[in-house]
């Protein structure tokens, strides 16, 4: 007898966040809750395919051919102007297996039964993933251009007195800390497992399948670092300037004492 196809989840994530309630008229079929909209649509023989979009600014096709996918994509991006691509996809293959117990092994996902709820929960995880690449990068660029900020203090030993552009710098770094906070506080153990005693192992072998809490730490640590560093070199940049303020107003103290004394004269 020949085995069932695995399912094939597949994230496709954006720069932009999708705020649902925009998409409520383009998607009059869709479910939507606080942080999901999902609506089944055919697919290739027999299956069904699901689509979920994310605010954070993913979708994910379970079951969805390559070329449904792209018409979905250009639907989105109709309802949603402006989306550019974060280049950047994450897939996972989920086999059914009656009575096995949840696990991941090379790669693959064994469940006993995929229901709405796993797939939700399946679909999440394998957003949050592709959205944390996407992060990944964002960060790694910040701490790079923050290494070379601060090497240009150690080799020059002062810096630059604009401080306009390290305070827009300091933003983006907050503001990426905020998104990748917001995206993944969803890590809690979802609603759906209350109800599923086997949910709380799929999204457990989920997680350490795509490494999420490690790689979140690891993001939130080197933002902090990026942040601890700017506010070092803000602090020198500020320091400097009062420097040159208060060597500013002496010298004009003395100039009109020097005035004073060539009155007399």
């Amino acid at each position: 007898m020949t085995a069932p196809a695995p399912h094939v989840f597949h994230a496709h994530a954006f720069v932009e966040n999708i705020p649902l309630k925009e998409l409520a008229s383009a998607y009059a079929e869709a479910r939507r809750t606080a942080h999901e909209l999902s609506f089944d649509l055919p697919a290739e023989g027999d299956a069904t395919g699901s689509v979920f979009i994310y605010p954070f600014g993913v979708i994910v096709f379970r079951d969805v051919p390559k070329a449904q996918r792209e018409t979905e994509l250009t639907r989105l991006r109709e309802a949603r102007r402006g989306l550019t691509d974060a280049n950047v996809q994450e897939d996972i293959s989920v086999h059914e297996d009656r009575g096995r117990k949840p696990n991941v092994t090379g790669g693959i996902l064994t469940v006993d039964c995929l229901t709405l709820d796993r797939s939700s929960v399946i679909a999440l995880t394998v957003a949050q993933s592709a959205a944390m690449e996407y992060y990944e990068r964002i960060v790694d660029e910040m701490s790079a251009r923050t290494d070379r900020i601060v090497q240009d203090l150690e080799q020059r030993g002062t810096v630059s007195l604009r401080t306009r552009p390290l305070h827009r710098f300091i933003g983006t770094a907050t503001a990426t800390r905020n998104e990748v906070i917001n995206i993944l506080h969803l890590l809690d153990k979802p609603d759906q497992a209350w109800d599923d005693p086997d949910m709380d192992r799929i999204y457990d072998e989920l997680k350490a399948e795509f490494d999420l809490v490690d790689r979140y730490h690891s993001q939130e640590a080197k933002l902090r670092s990026v942040q601890e560093s700017l506010g070092l070199v803000l602090d020198v940049a500020r320091d400097r300037r009062l420097v040159l303020l208060e060597t500013t107003v002496v010298l004009l103290i003395l100039f009109e004492i020097v005035l004073a004394l060539a009155r007399v004269h």
